[in-house]
């Protein structure tokens, strides 16, 4: 199994005398994919999954903290209330979260290339973010233009080990 050299780096801040055991569950995740490549991406979904199956009465118990980025340009025009509606009402996206979930950053990205998602992930992880919401904005061709820098802005908040979850209204 190839390892992508940024996975294997993130793998190494598992403690020793677990790695080899971590290793083989991530492969094997990694297999029932139907891939042969260990990503980054990878490694934090078992990050998650590890940290969700050893606190699960602690995490049951615990507020999930929800961000949400959405573009610079369309903030202009867009106060943003259809992303709060449907956070408020747990519709569309974020049904997933019950009423323990609480929104703690609404930013834009900074502007093309999304040049202030690194530094304010950083500050939202002071905060303990679960989760950054892509907003629908971002995503949608019809209404919006595309963003065109999605894939390395979600790349840049996954490299942070921070869960996305793409869409907030639509």
């Amino acid at each position: 199994m190839e390892w992508k050299p940024d996975a294997l780096k993130e793998l190494e801040k598992v403690p020793e005398h677990v790695r080899s055991m971590a290793k083989m569950g991530i492969e094997t995740a990694v297999e029932k994919k139907g891939k042969n490549v260990v990503t980054i991406e990878d490694v934090n979904e078992a990050a998650l999954q590890f940290r969700a199956l050893m606190g699960k009465e602690e995490k049951e118990a615990k507020t999930t903290k929800i961000a949400v980025v959405r573009c610079d340009i369309v903030s202009e025009t867009c106060p943003g209330v259809a992303c709060f509606k449907a956070f408020n009402k747990r519709k569309v996206h974020f049904e997933q979260y019950g009423k323990d979930a609480e929104m703690i950053g609404f930013f834009t990205c900074g502007g093309c290339p999304g040049r202030r998602i690194f530094r304010l992930v950083d500050s939202l992880m002071k905060h303990d973010v679960d989760v950054i919401h892509l907003s629908s904005c971002m995503l949608l061709e019809k209404s919006y233009a595309k963003c065109p820098h999605i894939e390395e802005i979600k790349q840049m908040i996954a490299n942070k080990g921070v869960k996305i979850v793409e869409g907030t209204h639509h």
